[in-house]
């Protein structure tokens, strides 16, 4: 079941097709390390049963440092006002549940 989990890491929903000149173009555009982002989550037990799903928002918290990831669908009639609006809210989500009052 990993090794169709790692085969599967990162989707093309995530990364673009084909996956890998996509991968090349993303990380010369943005500069940064994805790291965990768009990640595989999910258990599996010793029977092979499990559930797996991409972990498109997440937060790596180290100490009092978080770094977090939130992304969105764009595609050619996308907004960017409105993708930035929704990415936004998607981090304030995460932040949300990282922060306490």
């Amino acid at each position: 079941v990993l090794e169709l989990v790692a085969a599967l890491h990162p989707t093309p929903a995530v990364a673009g097709w084909p996956v890998d000149p996509a991968l090349a173009y993303i990380a010369a555009e943005e500069g940064i390390d994805r790291d965990r982002y768009a990640g595989p989550v999910g258990w599996v037990d010793a029977d092979g049963n499990g559930t797996w799903a991409v972990g498109i928002r997440s937060a790596i918290v180290d100490g009092a440092v978080a770094r977090l990831y939130a992304g969105v669908g764009v595609v050619a009639d996308s907004d960017p006002q409105a993708e930035l609006a929704e990415t936004e809210a998607k981090l304030q989500a995460v932040l949300s549940a990282i922060v306490r009052p």
